[in-house]
Formats: C-alpha cells, sequence, structure tokens
C-alpha cells in the first residue's frame, strides 16, 4: 500500500464541492420550510390570542348590558376587538395578522350563559402567490394547494 504524502489522489478533487452542490438545495428548501411553519404557528398562536381578547370582551359586555344575545352593535365592537385589538376600526390599528378583516370574524351565543368567537384565517406562505392562489405542481397526482386555513375558537361563559 502506498501513501501519498499527505497529498489527495486525481480523482478525489472536487469532490466535496459536487457535494455540497447536491445538498445545498435540500438544506436551503428544509431551511425555508421551516421558516415557513414557524411562520404560520407564529399567526396561528396570534389569532388565538386575539380570539381569547375578543371573548372576554364579549363575556364582559354581554353581561354589564344583562343580555344573552349581543346585538349587532356589540358584534361590530367583538369583532374589531378581534382584529384590531380595540373596539373602534377608526383608531387606525392595523390587523393583529395581516389580511385579518371582522368578515374573518364570527360572534355567537350558545345557550343562555356562553359566548363563541371563531376567526376563520388563510394562510398564504411566502413561496405562494400574493393572492393565495399559488399551488406546488404534484409529480404523482393532483397539484399541492398552498393555502392553509387557520381556525381560532373560544368560548366563555358569561361573568
Amino acid at each position: 500500500m502506498r501513501r501519498h504524502g499527505g497529498r489527495r489522489p486525481r480523482f478525489q478533487r472536487g469532490v466535496a464541492m459536487v457535494e455540497f452542490a447536491i445538498t445545498l438545495p435540500l438544506l436551503l428548501l428544509m431551511l425555508l420550510a421551516i421558516g415557513e411553519f414557524g411562520r404560520m404557528l407564529y399567526q396561528y398562536n396570534s389569532l388565538l390570542q386575539a380570539s381569547r381578547d375578543a371573548s372576554r370582551y364579549a363575556a364582559s359586555a354581554v353581561w354589564s348590558s344583562g343580555g344573552t344575545e349581543p346585538g349587532e352593535g356589540l358584534k361590530t365592537q367583538i369583532k374589531n376587538v378581534a382584529v384590531y385589538g380595540v373596539p373602534s376600526s377608526q383608531a387606525g390599528f392595523p390587523p393583529v395578522v395581516p389580511g385579518l378583516t371582522p368578515a374573518n370574524v364570527q360572534v355567537s351565543a350558545l345557550g343562555a350563559e356562553h359566548v363563541q368567537v371563531s376567526i376563520t384565517y388563510i394562510f398564504c406562505p411566502v413561496i405562494g402567490a400574493g393572492n393565495c392562489a399559488g399551488s406546488l405542481p404534484g409529480f404523482f397526482g393532483d397539484a399541492i394547494a398552498l393555502n392553509i386555513p387557520l381556525i381560532a375558537t373560544t368560548v366563555m361563559r358569561v361573568l
């Protein structure tokens, strides 16, 4: 067996660069997927907190008004709390999640003592189109849709 004195054989030159070129796209795709998953969890957590805040506001407002079913004016305030964090939409605050509107929020009374606030939001990843119409081509079937529905629901007892 012959030693080369610390030199690499000629057929080994550039192998590390080729291996790096093969694995780099996979590593970048994995990094992007981890980032998107983290962003989705962050937005879901923000929606869940907004749902809790709106439910808390609804429970105290329904209790102070003495009724069980919130009226239309109170429902509008509850929706604004869920979307903007404040009862008035005229305050100039941005939505808690980009693209969230009061139309995404449903407020209902469950029985005589509970109120429910539900927020439905469509998550759009960065790799998709800006209007969430993008999809990844499926290699062995239909295309994979990139829009993911996030639903945050909270039920609270009226104080």
